[in-house]
């Protein structure tokens, strides 16, 4: 069962790159290696691409670990990894003050600037060195999860774009993962031997994402095709492109 598997995160994986574009010709692809399956499999996925003769691009990763959350990757694990695939990463460590300054000051919960502080690490890193494009390891359920939490929280019906070319600085946010499963990436994550974060993130159940991944489930029991008629529902709206 496994090579079926892994056959079709390539061939999605590839499809998706083809259909939206995503890679071209001399890029300098940064990758968000968070440690999590979704992000090894991406920096594996796009490192045995870019031994293929066109289109010609660079891929590196970048690790970013926020000292006052504990959400710990092994970068030991991480660097041997990458070596593996003959990857340069780059390890950085930053902080936000913690959980309960945060509270007394009455600013944004933990979650959000955590998430913040990640991404200005890694656009200043990207721009820093001369990265055109940061490749994220969301896969297909992450995109419809947050389609759902729009259309219920948010009143419009969108997602993470599959391509963003950002305003104010000269990068493209892509994620080739976007046609893959969870499910698949778990099955293949298992079969390679991928190993788990040392600790997961605390706040990771404490937001209404759990609650949407569970009834996005309960959709595909009342219909087995719910996925593919929601992504074409974002797909004929235009919301996943965003040039």
């Amino acid at each position: 069962m496994l090579p079926m598997v892994e056959r079709r995160i390539t061939k999605r994986f590839r499809v998706a790159s083809a259909r939206y574009q995503l890679i071209a010709d001399g890029d300098r692809i940064l990758v968000g290696l968070s440690g999590g399956k979704d992000s090894l499999c991406l920096l594996e996925l796009l490192a045995r691409q870019s031994r293929i003769l066109r289109p010609h691009f660079q891929v590196e990763a970048v690790h970013i670990r926020v000292q006052s959350v504990q959400y710990e990757a092994d970068t030991s694990y991480l660097d041997a990894f990458c070596k593996r695939l003959e990857v340069p990463l780059h390890l950085i460590t930053t902080s936000i003050a913690s959980p309960d300054d945060e509270r007394k000051e009455g600013t944004k919960p933990i979650c959000f600037l955590c998430s913040w502080n990640r991404r200005k690490q890694l656009f200043d890193f990207a721009q820093r060195f001369g990265f055109n494009k940061i490749a994220l390891g969301h896969h297909q359920d992450d995109l419809l999860h947050t389609a759902l939490l729009n259309l219920t929280f948010q009143g419009h019906f969108s997602t993470m774009p599959v391509r963003l070319k950002m305003q104010k600085m000269p990068l493209e946010i892509i994620r080739p993962l976007c046609m893959v499963t969870e499910e698949d990436i778990r099955v293949y994550a298992a079969d390679r031997g991928y190993l788990p974060l040392k600790k997961q993130c605390p706040h990771e159940r404490d937001s209404h994402r759990a609650d949407m991944a569970e009834y996005f489930e309960r959709l595909q029991q009342l219909n087995p095709e719910a996925r593919y008629s929601l992504w074409h529902a974002l797909e004929a709206e235009g919301k996943l492109v965003e040039a």
